[in-house]
Parts: structure tokens; sequence; C-alpha cells
């Protein structure tokens, strides 16, 4: 059985698609208010600590065959880039997270948002419309220790005057400027309407009825379930 180093986890989105993927997941966050939306999630354990040091516990890590990282995106985000006072009040631990993380000797991965390119080294860029769902929302992946990413492969053929984004390859039947305002149920938007319905179904984050996250700040931060199984499918190509 794999088993699953979670870091900065939030409630658990990721977690949820590891889970169903048959990993043990252990949690890790400074947040203890993540610990009750987290376990609801499926996952195994929640322990409230700071990542760095987590990571540089050598004994403790020895129990995890991969690791999931996912830093706080704040710092790298576009409205940061555009305002370095705003981004002072952020930690960046893409940096320190990196050599930590490589001194394991395990396959692991770092997500965060496309603002984060920089720190990142050689990352797949992942849009959810590659998993069948009205959401585009990128995010970058950085693999690491074998880990060999595969993102699905863009759809063939003719699409008359559709544009393919240029940092997914995917086309993009409705310009995401305009994600989640026309057409209600065909694309949604996560910024803004992260309790709504029709969001919560897009995230795949609805499986209670009312949604297990517990508030629209944790649901817009989340890793969906099904990113979370795809990447659990990846550590499962790694040859032993």
């Amino acid at each position: 059985m794999q088993v699953t180093l979670d870091g900065c986890c939030g409630e658990g989105g990721g977690a949820h698609g590891l889970v169903r993927a048959g990993h043990y997941v252990v949690g890790v966050d400074t947040d203890a208010s993540c610990r009750d939306g987290y376990l609801r999630s499926g996952a195994h354990e929640f322990i409230c600590a700071d990542i760095l040091e987590v990571l540089a516990d050598r004994g403790f890590m020895a129990r995890f065959t991969s690791a999931t990282l996912h830093p706080p995106c704040q710092y790298y985000s576009w409205m940061s880039h555009c305002r370095p006072e705003l981004a002072a009040t952020y930690p960046e631990l893409i940096s320190p997270i990196q050599p930590l993380a490589d001194a394991l000797g395990i396959p692991y991965l770092i997500e965060n948002v496309e603002g984060a390119r920089a720190w990142l080294r050689k990352p797949v860029t992942l849009c959810m419309f590659m998993f069948g769902r009205p959401l585009y929302r990128h995010r970058l992946l950085e693999a690491v220790g074998g880990l060999v990413l595969a993102p699905p492969e863009p759809p063939g053929g003719f699409w008359p005057g559709i544009r393919r984004d240029p940092a997914c390859g995917w086309p993009h039947p409705v310009a995401t400027a305009r994600a989640g305002h026309w057409e209600p149920g065909r694309f949604v938007s996560v910024a803004g309407h992260e309790r709504k319905q029709p969001v919560l179904e897009a995230m795949e984050l609805s499986t209670r009825p009312e949604g297990w996250m517990s508030n629209r700040d944790r649901v817009k931060e989340a890793i969906p379930p099904y990113l979370g199984y795809w990447i659990a499918q990846q550590f499962g190509q790694i040859t032993q």
C-alpha cells in the first residue's frame, strides 16, 4: 500500500482522490481547524504541524512511500505578482520544501498555481477541462523521484474557431475570462462561487449534500478529488 504524506493539506480535496485509489493518507497543515473537514474527506490521519519541520524529520518520514505537497499559493498568485507589498505578507515555501523533499528519496510532487512557474522545476500544466469537467482551472505540478506525469492528450480533429489554450494545449470552447458568466451549467468559475452547487459538482466536492468543506476559502484552495485520483495513478506507474 502507498502511504502518502499530504503536505499543506487543507480540508482534503486531493486526499479524497488518493484514498479512493487505495492510498493511506496522512495530512499535515498548520491550521488545526482543517482537521474535521480533512478527516471527513476519508483521509486517515491529520497532524497539525509545520511542513518544513515534518519533512526534516527523517525518522517520521521513513513511514511514507510518496508525498504530495501543496504550498500556500497566495505568494505566487498573479495578484501578489502585481503587488510586492502583498506578496511579502505570505510565505514562500516552494524553495525550502524542495531540498528537504529531495533528500527523502521518495517520489513526490509539488502542486501550485500558474504564477509559481518560476519556482518549479519543469512543471506540467494541467487543466480541469482535461478531466471532463466544465471548469477551466490550471495547476502546475513538479514531479520528482522517478515520478513522470503524463497529462491526458488533447483531443484531435478540427475545432473551427476554437482557440487552444497556450498553457495547457487544450481547446477552450468559451473564452476563459467568461467562465461562469454565461449559460449556467455549461462552465463554472470557482472564484466567487465556491459554495454554489454547480461549482461543488464540477470540483467533485459534493459527496455529501452540503459538501464536506467548511467554508468557501477551503473550496477555493482545494485540489479536486479527481485530480488526486489521477495523481495516485501516476504514482502507480513507477516501477520499483
